[in-house]
Parts: structure tokens; sequence; C-alpha cells
């Protein structure tokens, strides 16, 4: 089945089942991060003037990627029919670290700056602004994608504007933070963990939007206890 028409079922079923997600709110600076990192010290994966290691996704829903390229410090990858993404090819810690970026939706009105990370010896993605544009989650827990599933969020995205997004993964939860507020904290006990077949080119790390011009910047990494 087209994957826009079954993530498209999924929005309408959230409305008439009437899951359970947050009121829609816009995201304001909350308390400063209060997590010790095992050593402190961050990796940057991005130096705002080249690609580097990342490397440009061809297959799948990416076989009609828009365009990827470097400026004014920003990775820019314009909208694609549906996906455009990037995978990370260097080496990356399968657990017990935390990645900071921040994204920007320049142009469109669904998910951008997303993430597909790894768990452990499983995948999840991050959803930026899917479905209606609003929703935040990780996909798939238990086989439910981010608007289904406990990690469901609602959030007021606005253009042209940055939001610092954190990605916390340990042996006991997958946290996720933008502009400092909680927003999804998720136990990994007793839970299946998955990504969309389609996804996996993005293997091991990827940064994605679709049909959606989105900017990323400031891309680090740092172990934690």
């Amino acid at each position: 089945m087209n994957r826009v028409f079954e993530e498209w079922l999924a929005f309408l079923f959230v409305v008439v089942m009437g899951v359970a997600i947050s009121p829609l709110r816009a995201v304001t600076a909350g308390a400063p991060l209060k997590e010790k990192p095992a050593d402190g010290r961050w990796t940057s994966l991005f130096d705002g003037r080249s690609l580097g290691q990342w490397r440009v996704v061809d297959q799948y829903d990416f076989s009609r990627h828009g365009k990827v390229y470097v400026k004014d410090g920003r990775l820019i990858l314009e909208a694609g029919s549906p996906g455009t993404g990037v995978r990370w090819t260097g080496e990356f810690p399968k657990i017990n670290y935390e990645l900071v970026y921040e994204a920007m939706r320049v142009e469109g009105g669904d998910f951008f700056g997303s993430l597909v990370f790894p768990v452990g010896d499983k995948q999840l993605a991050l959803i930026l602004g899917g479905w209606s544009g609003n929703v935040v989650g990780v996909s798939n827990i238990n086989g439910e994608a981010a608007v289904e599933n406990e990690s469901a969020q609602s959030v007021r995205f606005q253009n042209n504007r940055w939001y610092r997004v954190r990605l916390r993964v340990t042996q006991e939860a997958i946290r996720v933070w933008i502009d400092e507020e909680k927003l999804v904290d998720v136990p990994n006990k007793d839970r299946e963990f998955a990504i969309w077949w389609e996804q996996e080119p993005l293997l091991p790390l990827g940064l994605h939007t679709w049909y959606t011009t989105g900017a990323i910047r400031g891309i680090r990494l740092r172990r934690v206890e």
C-alpha cells in the first residue's frame, strides 16, 4: 500500500477513535538541562561547510529526493516526492548517547528534521511535524506509528523558525526535548521498536523530510552515563 495513503489512514484512525494526543502547544524554553554526560565532550557531525560523512539517500521513498546541499552553515534538504534524506556513514554508538541539533521547516507542511536512530540492536524514527504537520513522537512502538502510540504529542510548529532538538537514548528510555521542553519519555522495557522498511536506507543514523524543505545545523553527539 502507498505509504502516503497508509499514513493518511492512520491519521483518520486517530481522529475517529479519539486516541489521546496532548493539546496543540507552542514550545517554549524550559529549565536548563540537568543530565550529566559521561565525559562532557561533544563531537560535531556537521561542520557547516560540506556534507562530510553524510550521504544522500536515493532508495525507496527517497528515489525522487530533492536537492541536498550546504549553504550558510546549514544542511538543506529540499522537498522530495515524497522524501529527501541523508545518512551518517561514520561511527555511531548504539546506546547511551545524546544527539543535539537544530531543525527548521523552510517550506511545506509535513515533517522536517526527522531522525532515524539506533536503540541497541533496534531502530526508531523521531518524527517532527508529521501527519497534520504538528505531530511529534517516535515510530514504531509495538507496531504503532508515532501518531498512534504513547509518545504522540502535538506541537504548533512555525515555518522559518529554528527548533533545538535533543535526543537521549539509554538502556532505560528514549527521551526527546524540543527547545528544552521534554516531549517524549518512553521506557525501553516491554516494548518492541522498529522502523518502516522504507526508512532502512537511512540506517544507522539518518535525517529526512517528507514533501517539505528543511534545514539542519549544529549536529553534535556525546556519550552519556
